[in-house]
């Protein structure tokens, strides 16, 4: 049975927005119901309604397309990681890791420049290797779904020499698979942050390094692909020594909550309410359904909307080209356990493992106890972090007390949470420091770089 909170645990209006929140999640998990029984003509005929409306009302309907918009239309419909790989000219490997508690994790691989092949695929190149994790509720696909190639990194890495590889969490789409449960079950997606370090990164590194016969490699995380390297590098000391730096994008570790004062303080009250919105398996499962649906402008406006509502970001720094096209691979499936631990951490502003003892947030005398946290201070390997100064989810001053000391900062004037990501300037703001960080360290002499290696000025 769920907990659930004392009455004097909230006020009024946060219980007014739970049993309004209660009935709209009936109310959407209903209509998905029905979607998924409707025949795909049906469902064809409510996408081209929703288009007709949108250009109806529309002040931008304009006969014809330009190369721009193609470009944006080919990269929103390309169906994988390996589509999205082959518009731009570039051959992927794709790679399986089995980590030691049987899930099954995709690994993505870029080991040569556009328009080349490897004869010898799954084997080593010899270059320095860079390993890129992606954040909350996303996948690998967030790397490479821009709408060119100068602001895409592994397509900039890749031609730098690199030999780039990409992770993928347990449940998402490259990774729905375990050798014990069944993808169906409540077991399946009985995961939450601490699964992530003590298993999906470091067993992910290890394959990396044994295909590569290489001694480390770079890490480069963005969001929860950050925190998830905090934590792991923090708990694993001979992880250390196997991570010659660590690039932290948009890092996150104990952000201070949401925009939305009535989610936020709904959610701090009881991070287990999660369970009783959306059960114990994927959260938000029902959200590919709404975008076969809606015409992807329509689309990109709920996202936009959804983005400002939760975490008062505006998102100007990415054009609306590049959201058609990055939206539609935005969401990946992730555990409702995974997300009930980022609100304890925002609860309790510190970066701990989750919290079992789900009644005790329930209890008005508090815990007799402190949940674990990651020690972070422990980290060995050298930590660079870049972050917006308009993120909110970024707590600096909090991140660089819990971080060891030879931690090194660069802020970007402007740049909310996503434009690290796709935000129309990465390929001056962000890439070279991200380039140059990897110069540094990725290898004892790091002016003899196999097949050479361009220096950006910044």
């Amino acid at each position: 049975m769920e907990v659930v909170p004392l009455i004097g645990r909230l006020k009024g209006h946060e219980y007014t927005a739970l049993v309004g929140g209660f009935f709209f999640l009936v109310f959407e998990t209903a209509i998905s119901f029905i979607i998924m029984l409707l025949p795909i003509p049906i469902i064809q005929w409510f996408y081209d309604r929703s288009r007709t409306l949108f250009h109806r009302f529309s002040e931008n309907n304009t006969k014809g397309k330009s190369k721009a918009e193609d470009v944006s239309d080919a990269i929103r419909m390309a169906k994988d990681f390996g589509e999205l790989c082959q518009y731009w000219g570039y051959t992927h490997e794709e790679h399986v890791v089995l980590t030691k508690d049987g899930y099954l994790l995709g690994l993505h691989r870029l080991p040569t420049r556009r328009g080349q092949r490897k004869r010898s695929p799954g084997t080593s190149t010899g270059k320095p290797v860079v390993y890129l994790h992606h954040g909350l509720l996303m996948n690998s696909e967030v790397w490479v779904c821009l709408t060119n190639t100068e602001r895409c990194l592994p397509f900039v890495l890749a031609e730098q020499g690199f030999d780039v590889w990409m992770g993928n969490n347990r449940g998402n789409k490259y990774s729905k698979k375990s050798v014990h449960h069944d993808p169906n079950s409540v077991k399946f997606w009985n995961y939450s942050l601490d699964d992530f370090a003590w298993h999906d990164i470091p067993d992910s590194i290890q394959y990396i390094l044994d295909i590569t016969n290489s001694s480390s490699l770079s890490y480069v995380g963005f969001s929860q692909g950050t925190a998830q390297a905090f934590a792991a590098l923090s708990i694993h000391p001979h992880l250390n020594e196997k991570v010659n730096v660590f690039i932290a994008l948009a890092p996150a570790m104990s952000p201070a909550g949401l925009a939305a004062p009535l989610v936020d303080g709904l959610m701090k009250a009881s991070p287990t309410l999660m369970y009783l919105f959306f059960g114990r398996r994927a959260i938000l499962s029902s959200a590919t359904t709404w975008q076969a649906i809606l015409y992807p402008p329509i689309f990109t406006s709920v996202i936009d909307t959804s983005l400002r509502f939760l975490f008062n970001w505006d998102s100007r720094n990415i054009s609306y080209l590049q959201k058609i096209a990055a939206y539609a691979h935005l969401y990946s499936l992730a555990s409702v356990k995974s997300v009930v631990h980022w609100f304890q951490i925002m609860r309790e502003g510190a970066f701990q493992m989750y919290d079992d003892d789900v009644s005790a947030f329930g209890s008005p005398v508090g815990r007799a106890y402190r949940p674990a946290r990651f020690p972070t201070k422990n980290i060995v390997t050298p930590i660079v972090l870049l972050y917006g100064d308009r993120d909110s989810l970024v707590d600096i001053k909090m991140m660089l007390k819990e971080l060891p000391d030879h931690t090194t900062v660069t802020r970007l004037d402007g740049y909310e949470h996503l434009d690290i990501l796709w935000g129309k300037d990465v390929d001056k703001d962000v890439i070279p420091e991200v380039v140059n960080a990897l110069k540094v360290h990725s290898c004892e002499n790091p002016d003899n770089f196999k097949d050479g290696l361009k220096v950006f000025e910044r």
